[in-house]
């Protein structure tokens, strides 16, 4: 008990330490009252309440603090005007005046700032068009020159005159893809580029789609008045009484206009004449052979000795792409007739898995003829059935002579591909010891991932409008199926070595090697490709003879 009572006189001694009392703090704004400093400017109505009769008034612990150390303390006059200022009540209108003038204030100098930065982006926006108005000069001239002299040199001298795609890490979009527009909104286009340019770095965004020039192999891009220029040239060359293969086929490397391709493609194979009046009667007579050929051996696809080449086809054809054209009941019913046919007309190396791919590129190049359209989306099966025959019928003769050159790569044991990848490898350790050792260290054999590249033409590595694209260069180069096509696979190659150095394993490299990110190539990759493929092939004139087979 007794402890208790000295824990009641504790706090009766020490109130002001009670837990929970409420304690004045004083910040760095507002300076400690001293009652004796400042006991001449209390008024009478503010004195504080008279101390309770009978007991002494207790200095406050700051006076007996300033008492400790006086000697640390200066108290002049000047300090007790400032106190005093900080004491005196302040005048309500004085306050509200000022503190009106502080926000008028601070508007002006809002209101100036948003004038002056209005000024300022103004001014980058002049500066800007300027730029642009200059920057569209030079292109205008550099067109002209183009226009003048690009079309008519050889391949090299034309894609050495050709700019990179990549521009200072940013793939820059070629000018078949800008779409038609008034000036000025080519020029707000510009400006925005420009904008853009001058900000941060950022990491790039990879589009969820291909670029809309190259998103379809049927859509129609805008043309640049130096694609018009090309599409005049091979109108004219094609409007001769006897076109100049030879000068078609230059025409051609650099890629061939949508609106001239199918009769381009049926020229360069040899399935059509070079005379225009023997054209229309050479068509004829072929379609009604290869209809022919239906009518003779498409019933056997069931008998005993066939039967296993037709449901392997029929195995195969779905598994093609784009599983929208492919899938299409009619467009099934066409490859199988196209590839059963060539199969029995070929029994040195009859059907094999990879040449159901190399329908696809003639089949849709062929129904551009008939629609404009999206031909991925299209419903073939709404074609004339006269249209449908004649797409069936040029379809199988130009792949028929494409095979004819690259038939050793589909005959028993495949010896055309077994060469092909063996020069393949030859290539590489030459152009590149780096990559060749590294897949040599990890024991990465070629022809694991190589055998589909020579099989398929790179149609599985590549989307089906950059195949297109790629042969149109085929097409146009000698022995493009069957010898121009390994240095592409070796460029194509080496083009990856970056991310082939990365890897360091043997099933990392085998990831890589047949799943290759080029979903989202289009027009300016495949350029680029062929560009340095052909460098390739006249850097390496003096290679082996077996490059050449």
């Amino acid at each position: 008990m007794s402890s208790d009572g000295n824990k009641k006189q504790f706090w009766k001694r020490n109130a002001a330490k009670v837990p929970g009392s409420i304690q004045h703090v004083y910040g760095a704004q507002h300076p400690p009252f001293d009652p004796l400093l400042h006991a001449n400017l209390i008024k009478a109505g503010n004195k504080p309440p008279p101390a309770t009769p009978g007991k002494p008034k207790k200095a406050t612990t700051f006076q007996e603090f300033e008492s400790i150390t006086s000697d640390a303390w200066d108290v002049g006059d000047d300090d007790d005007e400032l106190l005093a200022m900080a004491a005196q009540n302040l005048n309500i209108e004085v306050v509200m005046e000022t503190a009106n003038k502080v926000i008028e204030n601070h508007s002006k100098q809002q209101e100036k700032q948003r004038q002056d930065d209005t000024t300022e982006v103004e001014q980058r926006e002049e500066d800007t068009q300027e730029e642009v108005a200059e920057d569209e000069e030079e292109d205008e001239e550099d067109e002209e020159d183009r226009v003048e002299e690009g079309d008519v040199t050889s391949p090299e001298v034309s894609f050495a005159s050709q700019s990179s795609p990549y521009t200072d890490g940013r793939l820059v979009k070629s000018h078949s893809e800008a779409p038609i527009g008034s000036p000025k909104d080519a020029a707000g286009e510009r400006a925005a580029l420009h904008r853009q340019r001058s900000l941060p770095h950022r990491p790039p965004v990879i589009p969820l789609v291909a670029r809309m020039a190259d998103q379809n192999t049927s859509g129609t891009p805008a043309m640049t008045e130096r694609e018009a220029s090309r599409l005049d040239k091979f109108k004219q060359l094609l409007a001769g009484p006897n076109t100049d293969l030879e000068e078609l086929r230059k025409l051609s490397w650099s890629g061939i206009p949508r609106q001239v391709r199918p009769i381009t493609w049926k020229l360069l194979s040899g399935y059509l004449p070079a005379n225009a009046e023997r054209r229309e009667s050479v068509l004829q007579r072929k379609r009604q052979e290869y209809f022919g050929f239906i009518q003779q051996y498409y019933d056997s696809r069931n008998d005993e000795h066939h039967q296993d080449t037709y449901r392997q086809i029929h195995i195969d054809i779905p598994r093609m792409s784009p599983e929208s054209l492919v899938l299409q009941p009619k467009v099934t019913e066409i490859f199988e007739r196209i590839l059963f046919i060539w199969a029995i007309r070929h029994p040195a190396s009859g059907y094999v898995q990879g040449i159901n791919d190399l329908v696809t590129p003639f089949f849709v190049v062929y129904v551009f003829e008939y629609i404009e359209e999206e031909v991925e989306n299209f419903d073939v099966s709404s074609l004339q059935e006269e249209a449908l025959r004649n797409i069936e019928a040029d379809s199988f003769w130009c792949m028929s002579k494409l095979l004819d050159g690259i038939q050793d790569n589909y005959t028993f044991a495949q010896p055309g591909i077994q060469r092909k990848v063996k020069a393949l490898e030859e290539l590489v350790s030459r152009i590149d010891e780096s990559v060749h050792r590294h897949m040599q260290h990890y024991e990465v054999e070629y022809l694991q991932f190589a055998f589909r590249w020579m099989n398929n033409l790179l149609m599985r590595e590549l989307p089906l409008r950059c195949t297109i694209r790629l042969w149109d260069t085929y097409q146009a180069e000698p022995e493009g199926f069957s010898h121009f096509h390994l240095y592409v696979c070796a460029a194509f190659l080496v083009r990856w070595r970056k991310e082939i150095l990365e890897e360091r394993d043997f099933q990392g490299l085998m990831i890589l090697l047949q799943n290759l990110p080029t979903m989202h190539w289009g027009n300016e990759e495949v350029s680029v490709l062929l560009a340095e493929a052909y460098r390739l092939k006249f850097a390496f004139a003096d290679a082996p003879n077996h490059y050449k087979r």
